[in-house]
């Protein structure tokens, strides 16, 4: 296994005018890169060891920092952490937007290479919509602990209802392995996001919608473990369904972990995880063998 890389740590100013943090786990001889786009309440860097068993393997990736999380958040609320989450003027279309920033930025740095969508949570709620309008700026997508976005197939409630009895951390719901609730608690940076008091009924209600007609026909991977409480496998087989029916994507694999919670990547079989996904996409794009 190569040597972990040290991240670097960039910024990009979006249309808003926000200073958005950044980070690229850089392979030293890349086939592909992933944009990843991380949940709510949580920021880039929590994915380090996804990013570098993906550089491992030859695989570039960057994420940032959405507003109102991580060094994002930080910076933006002039260091108040009580207003983490919050995401400011642009809402939930500013965050969307500046993925769509974000893209062009990767891709203007990595030209050649095969851009990959990675959405985890509210990352790939985002990520449904940035696909909406976006897709032919990608070779492929993955959305985990994901959901259909339509009433009644996302959970509005308490996450860590059905998980409370398992643990005091309030952070049950996001993996079988208590270090990451625990971890999750004690992070400053990290925060249980109530997604109606951060962005407001009239932004919030923009989450809800279905994909439409894609521009171009990707291979779409959708992954979420059997206890996750966000949308469950339901909500997610509807959602991969309209991939096809409305979308027009001919190729929709869904991938549910028995006994896996939200966190896929930080489950206890995250090493499955990681190394399903990799298998997953060096099949989809013909990748060339990694140096």
């Amino acid at each position: 296994m190569p040597a972990a890389v040290t991240k670097t740590h960039e910024n990009f100013v979006d249309a808003g005018g926000v200073t958005i943090h950044y980070y690229a786990w850089k392979a030293k001889n890349p086939r592909a890169v992933i944009q990843l786009a991380h949940g709510l309440g949580e920021y880039a860097s929590r994915y380090e060891t996804l990013a570098q068993f993906m550089v491992a393997n030859g695989i570039s990736v960057y994420a940032n920092d959405h507003t109102g999380h991580g060094e994002t958040g930080r910076e933006q609320w002039g260091g108040d952490l009580s207003k983490m989450g919050k995401p400011g003027s642009g809402g939930i279309r500013g965050q969307v937007a500046t993925l769509h920033q974000f893209t062009g930025l990767i891709a203007a740095e990595n030209p050649t290479l095969p851009l990959i969508f990675l959405g985890h949570s509210w990352g790939s709620l985002l990520g449904q919509m940035l696909l909406d309008d976006h897709s032919d700026d990608f070779v492929a997508a993955v959305l985990t602990g994901t959901a259909h976005r339509v009433p009644g197939q996302m959970n509005a409630g308490n996450l860590n209802a059905k998980h409370k009895h398992l643990g005091t951390t309030g952070n049950e719901w996001l993996s079988r392995d208590p270090a990451v609730a625990q971890a999750f608690l004690d992070d400053e940076l990290t925060f249980y996001a109530d997604t109606l008091k951060l962005f407001g009924l009239v932004d919030g209600l923009r989450l809800f919608g279905r994909p439409k007609q894609l521009s171009n026909d990707i291979p779409l991977l959708i992954v979420i473990g059997d206890e996750d409480p966000l949308g469950g496998e339901v909500s997610v087989r509807k959602l991969a369904d309209d991939y096809v029916r409305r979308g027009r994507l001919s190729d929709v694999e869904v991938v549910v972990y028995d006994g896996g919670r939200h966190e896929v990547f930080n489950e206890t079989n995250q090493e499955e995880v990681r190394a399903d996904l990799l298998a997953w996409l060096e099949d989809r794009l013909s990748l060339p063998a990694a140096k």
